[in-house]
């Protein structure tokens, strides 16, 4: 008897025992979708066993997915394309938001600005700030992105030489190549006139820093900017599948929920994200002024990355053009899109 009840426990135990798929992810507002069907268990409900794993930018993210460390990926989607230039075989499924990225400044580069601008300048206006802000600082101004190939890197670049005509970008700035929580520090500090930032990073700097203002906006950078995704590694090997499948529809949903109640993820993203240093008043603001960039459609953000590859290209980060329809598995999207 005592051999039967055992034998069900152990039985018991390997049922309910969930695939093991490890996702590696940023620590931004753009991965929510990540931490709410964690945090609700939803995964763990669909037969899921998630291992997160935390990396600060997107290249550190693509080492471990080439190497094999990680099943899965949510963060941006132009490290996406160096891994497979690489031979890696790792396909978008969903988008998790656009236009996250804002530049943002402080100090003297915020008294510079045009009274009453915030972001929209146009190419004559910025160059005119940059020259004043050289001449009476008698030196470049400093903006902190994340290292080169990151998107907000990519990103700020393009923005500068492609839709500001700030070319070369080395003659007006100097950009400062750091981690995600550096980029804010250093914003904080004044070690950096302006930075390239996201939620939470936004709501927290402008808490505490009474002359932030904006010096590009997340649609002023590129319209419907490709934000963070959801990304898997040999999605249509038959042992993955399954749990692709289970996994992108799942993000989906939570993508839903940021959309249209934002207010049910603020637990789940400020435990996430907080670090016991953030309130989950400061998520909820950040949550809130983020609800309509929380967009799941990956068709939505195709034509930018195929804009930014281009320019990836033309700066020597990418060898050559990889075929942006091949990093978009869009079957699966059929399969799961709501």
């Amino acid at each position: 008897m005592v051999l039967a009840v055992l034998a069900l426990s152990v039985l018991s135990g390997v049922a309910q025992a969930g695939t093991p798929v490890r996702i590696g992810y940023i620590p931004v507002l753009g991965s929510s979708a990540l931490f709410v069907l964690d945090g609700k268990g939803w995964a763990k409900d669909a037969g899921l066993d998630l291992t997160l794993v935390r990396f600060t930018s997107g290249p550190q993210a693509i080492q471990a997915l080439v190497s094999g460390r990680i099943d899965a990926y949510v963060a941006g989607v132009l490290p996406l394309l160096q891994a497979r230039a690489h031979g890696a075989d790792v396909k978008v499924v969903t988008a998790a938001s656009v236009e996250e990225l804002e530049v943002v400044s402080r100090g003297a580069l915020s008294a510079a600005l045009p009274a009453g601008a915030e972001g929209g300048l146009s190419a004559e206006a910025l160059k005119s700030v940059l020259e004043k802000f050289r001449q009476a600082q008698s030196r470049l101004l400093r903006i902190a992105a994340q290292p080169p190939g990151s998107v907000p890197d990519s990103l700020l670049r393009f923005w500068l030489q492609k839709r500001e005509g700030v070319n070369p970008v080395a003659s007006a700035v100097t950009i400062v190549g750091v981690d995600i929580d550096a980029a804010q520090q250093a914003f904080l500090a004044g070690a950096v006139d302006a930075a390239v930032l996201r939620e939470p990073a936004l709501t927290v700097v402008r808490s505490r820093l009474k002359d932030v203002r904006t010096l590009a906006s997340g649609h002023d950078l590129l319209p419907d900017q490709p934000g963070s995704v959801l990304a898997i590694v040999n999605p249509g090997a038959p042992e993955r599948q399954e749990w692709a499948k289970t996994l992108g529809s799942l993000f989906v949903r939570a993508t839903t929920l940021l959309a249209t109640h934002s207010d049910d993820a603020v637990p789940f993203v400020t435990k996430a994200l907080g670090g016991g240093i953030l309130s989950e008043d400061v998520m909820k603001k950040a949550l809130e002024g983020s609800a309509s960039r929380f967009v799941s459609d990956p068709t939505r953000i195709v034509g930018g990355v195929r804009q930014l590859q281009d320019f990836e290209v033309e700066q020597g980060l990418l060898r050559k053009a990889q075929p942006v329809e091949e990093l978009f598995d869009l079957d699966l999207w059929q399969q799961i899109k709501p």
